[in-house]
């Protein structure tokens, strides 16, 4: 839903008028800035994901050995690259990616980020494949899909009750070491995952 800003609002983020010539030049910049990042704050909200800029949402999840782990203990020096897959049990595209994303993995580390995959499969789900496929990165259950609720990354065209309800839109979201979202990459549908090399780049870029 898009939020606007009210002319009040920014008003009252800006000198009185009547005291506005008392005011120093820097005060009258610090103002200013102030006013910019409320109307940042209050920019459109994407329809699927989040904004790059905010706060990525604190969630809690289980690894291949039922271990709690966060994105922010899982952090390389520069950050997480969290890759949200549908399923590594009955979908096909979400095999191909979360095999393909292997060969990222080093890299990535590299550049100082660490590489994680999400699913709501449960955790034996997910030590089966990671087992099968001799994938070196973590692969984390989000069972209940708390985690892809909080990222707005819900598919809420599944049936209720389904076996699909609670899967993800597919998405790769680069997580700062600050813990805010740099950057985002999707493609459209679900057949279609963002190339390994470009998941490279754009984590040696940010």
């Amino acid at each position: 839903m898009l939020r606007t800003l009210s002319l009040a609002s920014v008003i009252a983020l800006l000198p009185a008028a009547a005291g506005a010539q008392e005011m120093t030049d820097t005060e009258l910049h610090t103002k200013s800035v102030e006013a910019d990042k409320a109307v940042t704050a209050l920019a459109k909200t994407p329809e699927i994901g989040l904004a790059d800029g905010v706060q990525a949402p604190a969630v809690a999840l289980l690894d291949t050995s039922g271990t709690t782990q966060t994105f922010e203990t899982l952090a390389g020096a520069r950050g997480t690259v969290v890759a949200f897959v549908r399923s590594a049990d009955w979908c096909p595209f979400c095999k191909k990616q979360l095999i393909d994303l292997e060969a990222a993995a080093v890299p990535l580390a590299d550049a100082g980020w660490t590489l994680v995959a999400v699913s709501y499969d449960p955790v034996e789900t997910l030590a089966g494949f990671k087992a099968d496929k001799g994938l070196s990165y973590a692969l984390l259950s989000d069972e209940g899909s708390l985690a892809i609720k909080a990222f707005n990354l819900l598919n809420t065209d599944m049936k209720p009750g389904s076996r699909y309800e609670g899967i993800p839109h597919p998405a790769i979201i680069f997580i700062g070491a600050d813990g805010t979202i740099r950057k985002t990459l999707r493609e459209e549908g679900y057949k279609a995952r963002p190339a390994v090399d470009l998941v490279i780049e754009t984590a040696e870029g940010l």
